[in-house]
């Protein structure tokens, strides 16, 4: 193995422990606000993590871009899908309503 190879696979196991501590926190936290929140920490830097380490284990430039590209959209969605999560749960505690945690 070379060392970027070395490099690529290191990143993509610590993009594996965000994963898990992630999981760990959906399963800690007692409201959805906190286990959004657990979401959006770990999840960006755990797939920044493996996305890095998978395009240093490619041989084609293009297959590398596409990760980061891919990279890219997953992020904007994560944060645009977190936010109007946490406005519709703000609004509903807002209004009395309770919040489903299922």
């Amino acid at each position: 193995m070379t060392p970027w190879q070395w490099v690529g696979t290191i990143l993509v196991w610590l993009g594996v422990l965000f994963f898990a501590s992630t999981a760990i926190g959906l399963l800690r936290f007692p409201d959805t606000l906190c286990r959004l929140h657990a979401i959006a920490k770990a999840d960006n830097p755990g797939l920044g993590c493996v996305v890095v380490g998978l395009a240093l284990l490619q041989d084609n430039p293009l297959d590398a871009g596409k990760l980061v590209l891919v990279w890219g959209v997953a992020l904007f969605a994560s944060a645009t899908s977190a936010f109007g999560l946490a406005r519709r749960i703000r609004r509903a505690r807002a209004s009395g309503g309770q919040e489903q945690t299922s």
